[in-house]
């Protein structure tokens, strides 16, 4: 089985904070490699259009923000820059 996990948080989604499940916006699940692929590269055609700023790590973790989405931190007393993250798992990772 193949999963797209789509996050947002004021982290990127390779740090996996405790409680990084709580940022979770949505899941998708896939039988086929086919069908996972032609949804990831939908949805990264989506994110790069609708966002300035791209990171990845490891070719599962992306991260997709632009400048003018922040949120204040009352912790930090500052903005926090927002991420909307992106998570691959494969039947190689799930296994691991």
């Amino acid at each position: 089985m193949y999963q797209i996990i789509y996050m947002k948080a004021d982290y990127e989604p390779w740090w996996q904070f405790e409680g990084w499940e709580e940022h979770i916006v949505s899941v998708e699940k896939f039988e086929t490699e086919q069908q996972f692929l032609i949804a990831f590269n939908q949805l990264l055609a989506k994110f790069r259009e609708k966002y300035e700023f791209e990171a990845y790590k490891n070719d599962r973790f992306y991260a997709f923000w632009s400048e003018e989405e922040c949120e204040f931190c009352e912790a930090c007393d500052e903005d926090s820059q927002i991420y909307h993250g992106i998570i691959i798992l494969t039947p190689e990772v799930i296994s691991t």
